[in-house]
């Protein structure tokens, strides 16, 4: 046996003799390595979460100005548009060569603070979130006729609504809004939880949209005309204009040249963005929180490691009787700085390990509740190349950590260590 092996074996015997003793600082390493590396998956998954609230769809189409603000009121229902888009304007970007599907949205109504996307049967069909996950139902089916909406799963959890309730829509997002009161609509399906903006909206079609606001103008009702819902029915409910337009290409290869002409098109005044550059862009701005969760974890993991040297440094006075006998016996200096330094290597290794096994078992046990309440996808996979980074530096700085002890355990002289006093 070499003598490194040599020392690493008693290193463990050591280690395990005061095993009760460094418990807690093996428990005080796995939980920085669970906060530090849950945090990292737990990032990774709101980024992507974000980033991707909208995949699949290659261009999002809307009036003149910011393709951050047009990202902003299209996919999150943030803010309002500066104006709308026509439809004819929207039925003739469908019509282009290299356009394979539209999906048209209108915005603007709400329901007990969550936004009302009118739109059509081709949104369960083309929508797509993170990573290409196609929206489901469920519970029921789709809205078909006119007075049916969809609901998000947290619309139908927080505000308790099950299938065939009825609800009043309000014109606008503004609490003091008036209501349609006259033409309610039934509840006909419930979304899974998907963790994009979906979760929070009330989805109906184009024609219900218009159907509702037949009888107003410039945005309050007309003063003694109402038309009710049976009449409705029977009515020409095609829209004058929308908010947004969704669009997917035959050959993503085009998605320049047809943003270019879409943005520098005669006649209306159009902004085409690109989701996924939008997002990223707008992820720059608003994630700055993730800096404060690493600044936590990174404290922690500090916290954990001044843990280990103070526990190695306390043990070194109850050690110095053992470490002179190695010294008597022809352990140079060397070796007790390499046998004290394997001892701190031991420790965080297996506080990372231990740390990682309990992660593990947590997003396991959690992981299928925070997607049923969240819409929050953390599931139990492999570590990433990231995560094992972060592992193997919190052992490495708890080796480097562990050789403060151990340099101060080279430095103890033999006669200090045969002449202990009682």
């Amino acid at each position: 046996m070499t003598k490194i092996a040599c020392l690493f074996s008693l290193a463990l015997k050591s280690a395990w003799n005061r095993r009760w003793t460094l418990t807690l600082v093996m428990l005080s390493i796995s939980l920085s390595a669970i906060l530090l590396v849950g945090l990292e998956r737990l990032r990774g998954q709101v980024r992507a979460g974000f980033v991707q609230a909208i995949s699949g769809t290659d261009l999002v189409v809307g009036a003149r100005g910011s393709q951050i603000q047009l990202i902003l009121y299209a996919v999150f229902h943030l803010g309002g548009a500066t104006n709308n888009i026509g439809w004819d304007t929207a039925q003739e970007i469908s019509a282009l060569p290299e356009v394979a599907w539209t999906v048209p949205l209108s915005l603007g109504d709400s329901h007990r603070g969550y936004p009302v996307v009118a739109t059509t049967a081709e949104f369960f069909d083309h929508f797509r979130y993170r990573r290409d996950q196609k929206v489901n139902l469920s519970t029921g089916r789709p809205f078909d006729d006119i007075f049916e909406v969809v609901l998000g799963s947290e619309v139908a959890r927080k505000l308790g609504y099950h299938l065939s309730s009825s609800l009043v829509l309000r014109h606008g997002m503004a609490e003091a809004a008036p209501e349609h009161s006259d033409k309610p609509f039934t509840v006909v399906g419930i979304m899974e939880p998907t963790g994009s903006p979906v979760d929070r909206s009330l989805l109906i079609s184009l024609r219900s949209m218009e159907a509702i606001h037949i009888d107003w103008r410039g945005g309050v009702p007309v003063p003694g005309f109402r038309v009710g819902p049976e009449r409705v029915r029977h009515m020409k409910l095609e829209p004058r204009e929308i908010t947004a337009l969704l669009v997917g290409l035959k050959n993503r290869s085009k998605v320049f040249s047809l943003q270019r002409s879409i943005n520098v098109r005669p006649g209306e005044a159009l902004t085409a963005a690109m989701p996924g550059v939008a997002l990223d862009q707008l992820w720059r701005l608003v994630g700055g929180g993730e800096k404060i969760l690493w600044a936590v974890s990174i404290l922690v993991t500090v916290t954990g490691l001044m843990g280990l040297i103070s526990a190695v440094l306390a043990g070194l006075g109850e050690r110095r009787r053992e470490l002179a006998v190695l010294r008597s016996v022809g352990a140079r200096p060397l070796d007790i700085l390499i046998l004290l330094a394997f001892e701190s290597l031991i420790l965080t290794a297996v506080g990372t390990l231990i740390g990682l096994g309990v992660l593990a078992g947590l997003i396991a046990i959690l992981g299928p509740l925070l997607k049923e309440l969240y819409g929050l996808s953390i599931v139990l996979s492999a570590p990433t190349v990231r995560e094992l980074a972060l592992m193997g530096g919190i052992i490495a700085s708890g080796v480097l950590a562990g050789l403060i002890p151990a340099f101060r355990a080279y430095r103890l002289s033999l006669g200090d260590g045969l002449t202990v006093s009682v």
